[in-house]
């Protein structure tokens, strides 16, 4: 697998960190603070809305239009994600390292295993 670039995501990931209630995050001076600020339902609540706009852009570039738009919804649901990540204390490292350790592994048998997994936990 190629050697992703994660620099442009590594800088967002440590301003988004900078602004975190507990580093001092202005939620008067940062949209980002302000979510931090309003809790996870703020947030969480605009991953879903990004996620159904994504779901949105990509119908309509199946009828002629702009496939820009799906680029430009991923990102806003990449960077609302990741205001999730910062509030729960996880990185976009971490989900690069899981796409990674996924690398090669059929879906379905990651999905599957997954499933196992989950079974015997709720079997402890």
């Amino acid at each position: 697998m190629e050697t992703m670039n994660t620099d442009a995501l590594d800088r967002l990931a440590a301003v988004i960190e900078s602004r975190l209630p507990s580093r001092g995050g202005d939620a008067e001076q940062s949209y980002v603070a302000r979510l931090l600020h309003k809790g996870p339902d703020a947030f969480l609540k605009k991953i879903g809305e990004e996620a159904t706009e994504v779901v949105m852009a990509a119908k309509d570039a199946d009828h002629g239009g702009d496939r820009q738009k799906i680029v430009n919804e991923v990102a806003d649901l990449w960077f609302h994600s990741m205001v999730a990540l910062a509030h729960y204390g996880l990185t976009p490292r971490a989900v690069i390292e899981e796409l990674e350790r996924r690398a090669g592994t059929s879906g379905i048998e990651e999905k599957a295993l997954r499933k196992a997994q989950a079974r015997e936990a709720s079997n402890d």
